[in-house]
């Protein structure tokens, strides 16, 4: 018996997952990324979030109305939070007071339902960093947002090979990257091609 993990983000071009003064979906959503999303709550999971991430979720589905905004009610929840307590304000939830690493490596290897995480930025920084997730879905907008941008899941994170899987366009301007990450492994000194030095180069 085991799980996967599938961490989602949603970034512009220069790898921010908000932008300061910018609208949401960075003023770039279209019936295809909606319809990918339909798609993609459709199918059976259990959602993962932080609890700053959880917060905003849980008003989201009350405030705004989204295709699927109805499928992440009936789905199962699961928060890491140490100051959530029940109720939480949002139904099929569980509040998770432990180490979140430690938790997703158990429920990966004791449950079969696959598990998938978005936004959470630190919680899945930290997920990424342990090796346990299997899939990472990259949502990027056509934007540069620059000094606004804010929210970046891998600045000062670990390093990783990435292996594509899947590449769409969608609306005719957002591309959906599908990767299995591999953490990077450093390579020794001294393997490898050699950079030539200044005088070396050919002009």
């Amino acid at each position: 018996m085991s799980s996967t993990l599938t961490v989602d983000f949603f970034c512009s071009l220069d790898g921010y997952g908000s932008a300061r003064g910018w609208p949401g979906y960075w003023g770039k959503e279209g019936p295809e990324l909606i319809d990918d999303r339909v798609r993609t709550f459709a199918q059976d999971q259990v959602l993962v979030f932080g609890a700053t991430t959880f917060r905003e979720f849980r008003k989201f589905v009350v405030a705004f109305d989204e295709p699927y905004y109805d499928r992440l009610n009936e789905l199962p929840k699961i928060v890491f939070s140490s100051t959530l307590e029940p109720p939480l304000g949002w139904r099929n939830s569980t509040v998770l007071n432990e180490d979140a690493v430690t938790a997703i490596d158990r429920l990966k290897r004791t449950t079969d339902v696959p598990m998938r995480s978005h936004g959470s930025i630190s919680l899945n920084r930290a997920l990424l960093a342990a090796g346990l997730v299997d899939r990472l879905e990259v949502m990027m907008f056509p934007a540069i947002t620059g000094r606004a941008g804010e929210a970046s899941l891998f600045q000062n994170g670990a390093e990783f090979d990435l292996e594509l899987v899947e590449s769409t366009v969608l609306d005719g301007r957002t591309q959906k990257l599908v990767y299995v990450p591999h953490l990077h492994r450093a390579v020794p000194e001294g393997v490898g091609p050699r950079l030539r030095s200044t005088d070396e180069r050919k002009i």
